[in-house]
């Protein structure tokens, strides 16, 4: 029996892996790649009697590739908060899905293993921008706010190395990230000890300081900033946009990066006052997906732009 494990590349995958992995030790291949490369499924060639574990992408996305493994008699077992749409009625699946706005996956991986590495959970749901759930789930952990802060900036470096269009975008290919963290139980010693971090830490932060320079346009209850063709603005949208969420609560943020073709790459944040509506505007458009507070489309043609922030607008006009 082999073991695949299926998992979204940014804070949220990585550390709902590594939790199950420390709690269940085994070999496994890994299939991942950028946050935004969600149809993972697809690139799975298992046979009967093998086990796939597939953390923290969306199963609606993925049905078509799932349904092929469970009639191949591959056990499948989903831990996931996107959105699944209607769950497959197989003795070869086993789902663990949430799709409350403030769960992440990481979160459902820590009540599956009943708590046993919940500081990583809590570097997730930071990582995925889920600050109060965060905090409430990192009360049992009595930490000072100190050691709150360190791991809200792990979570935040390990989430922003999963931004960009392609791999080669990115500080670390996210499967030697995961490698790169798992020797590690506790998330501290990680940032003490790990030359990763570091490198994570001020990457990004040279990226947000040029983030930061750029116009915002301001429509109303919404904004859009447009980002240009470059690196460096592929990997920081997700973090600038989850920036200015925090930073107004009560608005909605698009970000638009322009990609080499003229289309363009878009992150958008519902208002955190309101989260809702991101995965049902993006999904309007190819390539487009995500959740209720959180989600993009991978490639808006230029022709479709003006649609986009149309749309973008009136979506929330009725929620802000």
């Amino acid at each position: 029996m082999r073991r695949i494990d299926v998992f979204n590349g940014d804070a949220d995958g990585i550390c709902a892996l590594h939790q199950l992995r420390l709690a269940e030790p085994c070999d496994s291949m890994l299939v991942t790649g950028v946050k935004r490369d969600i149809a993972l499924l697809k690139r799975v060639e298992a046979l009967a009697g093998d086990m796939v574990t597939v953390l923290d992408i969306s199963l609606e996305a993925n049905r078509h590739d799932l349904l092929r493994l469970l009639v191949d008699g591959v056990r499948v077992r989903y831990f996931d908060h996107h959105f699944a749409g209607d769950l497959p009625d197989s003795p070869h699946f086993e789902a663990h899905i949430d799709e409350r706005s403030e769960v992440c996956t990481s979160l459902l991986v820590n009540d599956f293993l009943e708590g046993r590495y919940l500081a990583w959970a809590v570097t997730a749901a930071f990582g995925d921008n889920l600050h109060d759930s965060a905090r409430r789930a990192a009360a049992d952990l009595q930490l000072a706010e100190e050691k709150l802060q360190a791991l809200q900036s792990l979570g935040e470096c390990i989430n922003y190395n999963g931004y960009g269009a392609t791999v080669e975008d990115l500080f670390y290919a996210p499967d030697d990230l995961y490698r790169a963290i798992h020797p590690y139980t506790d998330p501290f010693a990680f940032i003490i000890e790990s030359e990763v971090y570091p490198r994570l830490r001020d990457g990004m932060a040279s990226d947000l300081q040029q983030a930061r320079e750029l116009p915002l346009k301001q429509l109303g209850g919404e904004a859009v900033v447009f980002l240009p063709d470059a690196p460096w603005a592929r990997r920081v949208s997700g973090v600038f946009a989850n920036e200015l969420a925090r930073a107004n609560r009560g608005r909605a943020h698009a970000l638009l990066t322009e990609l080499s073709d003229g289309a363009y790459l878009v992150s958008v944040r519902a208002p955190l006052a309101n989260p809702a509506g991101a995965g049902e505007l993006c999904q309007r458009f190819p390539t487009g997906g995500g959740r209720e507070a959180a989600a993009g489309i991978n490639h808006l043609p230029a022709d479709q732009l003006d649609a986009f922030i149309d749309a973008f607008r009136h979506q929330y006009q009725d929620l802000v």
